[in-house]
């Protein structure tokens, strides 16, 4: 019997997909520590404000805010601190050069389980423009209309 990614799914960012056309999607893991992966199985993560940051060869997770774990005592971590995603080198050196392209973002798109891993859907984008994102709105409720026709 195989679990739906759905089912797994603990965080979303449904602002992503307005603010930026994804051009392209990369799974990653999450260094986390035992009370952050608490937090996230408890739903306790908030992707909004986050964005992915290549240092040395090396992805950062940043600005991504898992909150302290209910139960932590004096071990719990920091909400804001920056998080270590796991990677391919050639992935790594990719979202490198994406990162250095002008108008160019990296973001976390979704965070689920999956085998008992903690993993992030990043996505590179390109920022829209005003216009862009009416255009989309406009485009979604025309669809809507035509499914509500068909549907009577």
């Amino acid at each position: 019997m195989k679990k739906e990614k759905n089912e797994n799914l603990i965080a979303q960012n449904k602002k992503a997909h307005h603010d930026y056309f994804i051009k392209d999607t990369y799974e990653a893991g999450i260094a986390l520590t035992g009370t952050e992966i608490k937090s996230v199985r408890a739903r306790r993560i908030n992707l909004r404000d986050g964005y992915v940051q290549v240092i040395n060869g090396s992805a950062f997770l940043e600005n991504v805010h898992i909150s302290e774990y209910k139960q932590g005592n004096r071990y719990n971590h920091e909400p804001l601190r920056s998080r270590r995603l796991l990677l391919h080198k050639k992935q790594l050196a990719r979202l490198a050069k994406d990162q250095s392209t002008r108008g160019i973002a990296i973001i976390p798109l979704k965070v689920y389980l999956k085998h008992g891993f903690a993993k992030v859907l990043i996505g590179v984008g390109q920022g829209k423009k005003k216009y862009d994102k009416r255009e989309t709105i406009k485009k979604r409720d025309q669809e809507r209309e035509l499914r509500r026709q068909y549907k009577i």
